[in-house]
């Protein structure tokens, strides 16, 4: 039951947001009393935090098993646009109200999910270096820390959406060329490769097209 409440608690979190939702409402999906709630959970807070750590712990798994079976490039790629994507579902006002009104709880999960998430992708652009897809001459922290700016910018700040494009050409005017610019020619050629092939909807494939057009 503890594992359910977490689960549905998550999601109801991501789509509402934190202040206004009540552990009631948290849990109407279930069909269960508060009573149970707090039965497992003392609070909302541990119940956020809870609920939080199930969600980093299920991101990190998801790219742990991308990494061992994806090459540098791709899953490069790949990281950034289903973390835009999945941003791009979760109630705008979810992370304003995570880091405003419980501060500590935000810091918290940042150091460490933040280290652990971190060091991956660290060790992704290394890998790059060393299989030659990625340009040895970068400094690989220094390129993530560009990169993640970005990203926040992206789906924290949302200073994209005025453009009204679709997460994918967001993705493709942005970070692929800062993905391209640590590419060497061989890194080049597996990214246009990958994006040639990316399985995208109908509706958001005019961008794709005019690059494919391109080459």
């Amino acid at each position: 039951m503890k594992d359910e409440i977490l689960q549905t608690s998550l999601r109801q979190f991501l789509k509402y947001g934190i202040r206004k939702i009540s552990i009631q409402k948290l849990v109407a999906p279930l069909g269960i009393s508060t009573k149970t709630v707090y039965k497992y959970f003392k609070n909302k807070e541990e119940l956020l935090e809870e609920a939080l750590k199930l969600f980093f712990s299920e991101q990190y798994e998801l790219l742990e098993d991308s990494a061992a079976n994806q090459g540098a490039v791709s899953l490069l790629f790949d990281i950034w646009y289903k973390g835009i994507e999945m941003e791009s579902k979760v109630n705008k006002t979810f992370f304003h109200e995570l880091y405003h009104y419980y501060p500590e709880l935000g810091d918290r999960i940042d150091a460490v999910n933040g280290k652990r998430f971190w060091k991956q992708f660290l060790h992704i652009i290394q890998t790059g270096i060393d299989e030659g897809v990625f340009r040895n001459e970068i400094n690989p922290e220094v390129a993530l820390e560009g990169i993640s700016i970005l990203y926040l910018s992206i789906v924290r700040k949302g200073q994209f959406k005025k453009f009204r494009i679709s997460s994918y050409d967001i993705m493709l005017n942005t970070i692929v060329p800062c993905v391209r610019g640590i590419c060497t020619a061989k890194g080049i050629r597996e990214l246009d490769q990958y994006i040639a092939t990316y399985d995208i909807p109908e509706k958001i494939k005019t961008t794709k097209q005019k690059i494919g057009a391109t080459e």
